[in-house]
């Protein structure tokens, strides 16, 4: 009997600079657009952004993301 099931991994992200919700949705969608990216949870008030996919996702990848969508990841 084979496992159907999918795992997903989740990272968790602290992006700075967002001040309104248009930021919100703007590092939201530039995540969603990575590949494997299957969900995006932006807090808004403490900069938190969780990232769920199919695979681990790559740091660098969100960094590049969220920096051409105008924000940085902090470390």
């Amino acid at each position: 009997m084979s496992d159907t099931s999918t795992a997903k991994t989740t990272a968790t992200f602290t992006v700075a600079g967002m001040t309104c919700g248009g930021c919100v949705r703007r590092v939201r969608g530039a995540i969603e657009a990575l590949d494997g990216v299957t969900d995006v949870d932006v807090q808004f008030k403490d900069g938190l952004v969780t990232v769920t996919s199919d695979a681990a996702v790559d740091p660098a990848a969100v960094q590049t993301a969220v920096a051409e969508a105008g924000y940085e990841v902090a470390s």
